[in-house]
């Protein structure tokens, strides 16, 4: 049975800026999407292709603090170089994913990647904030830092394109992200007059970006750059593209648990949010310059 569409989200009119390195578009929960209607997905900005020019200065996000959930860093165009509090660091360049386990706290930075930002040139990303469950929110943090060629692939019959298998599982090929709770994220590209099919299990709160292209999804046209999301009935969803295109599904199985959230800070209750703030503020997220 075809998995019914919810509504089919129109980009927001106006994007905004985090730092001054990433102009982004809201999707989660700015589409008027609550977290607890997509979880375990918690946020979803999408930068879509921006040209920011050539610049000495390296522009991006300072220190920040998260506690209590992932961040899931999609590259598409452009590279990011990041930094934490922890002594990592790393550069994500196109077709790479940094996933990220904020778990018990950490100090984190990220900005436009030294040689990109000097050149300029388009920049892409995506970026999505999956949940812990409770029992998991004070893990240890630690990154899964995931090239492209790392990915599980798929390659569509009649050469229709691919499906790069970040997280969960996609016609037996798996994905090299572990995850604390069942996640399916596909980057998938379609060419022109390219098809798949594939199934996504019914009690999963799902949803898909169309980054870039314009398709049919189950029968219904989806622009360039719109949000679609799924009802919890049936599972099959049928794509064709009317010219090339990159769409990124994500499905995932509910934490069905209250969720606290106050910035970076994604708890349980609000108790636990306030003893958050305070470890940050003692310092015990460590330090970064």
């Amino acid at each position: 049975m075809k998995k019914l569409i919810e509504k089919i989200i129109a980009r927001p009119a106006r994007p905004g800026m985090v730092g001054d390195g990433f102009r982004v578009y809201n999707m989660i929960p700015g589409a008027g999407i609550s977290q607890q209607r997509i979880s375990p997905f918690l946020m979803l900005d999408f930068n879509a292709e921006f040209d920011f020019g050539p610049s000495e200065r390296m522009r991006g996000v300072d220190v920040h603090p998260h506690k209590g959930f992932e961040t899931v860093t999609i590259a598409y165009k452009g590279s990011v170089a990041h930094h934490d509090s922890t002594g990592n660091s790393g550069i994500i360049n196109p077709g790479d994913v940094q996933w990220m386990t904020a778990g018990a706290g950490i100090l984190h930075k990220e900005y436009h990647e030294k040689e990109f930002s000097k050149r300029g040139g388009p920049f892409e990303m995506v970026q999505l904030w999956v949940n812990l469950p409770k029992k998991d929110k004070s893990t240890t943090p630690h990154y899964q830092a995931i090239t492209g060629g790392e990915m599980g692939k798929v390659q569509l019959p009649g050469d229709a394109g691919v499906v790069n298998v970040i997280a969960g599982e996609f016609n037996e090929v798996k994905g090299p992200a572990s995850t604390y709770s069942p996640v399916n994220l596909f980057d998938i590209k379609l060419k022109k007059g390219g098809t798949v099919s594939f199934g996504t299990p019914a009690a999963h709160n799902t949803a898909m970006l169309v980054i870039n292209g314009n398709v049919e999804v189950n029968g219904e046209k989806a622009a360039e750059h719109s949000f679609i999301l799924f009802r919890n009935e049936g599972e099959e969803i049928s794509i064709s593209a009317a010219e090339d295109s990159v769409l990124l599904l994500l499905s995932g199985e509910p934490i069905n648990e209250p969720i606290a959230s106050y910035g970076p800070f994604v708890m349980n209750t609000q108790e636990e949010i306030v003893e958050a703030i305070h470890d940050f503020q003692a310092g015990k997220f460590g330090v970064l310059d």
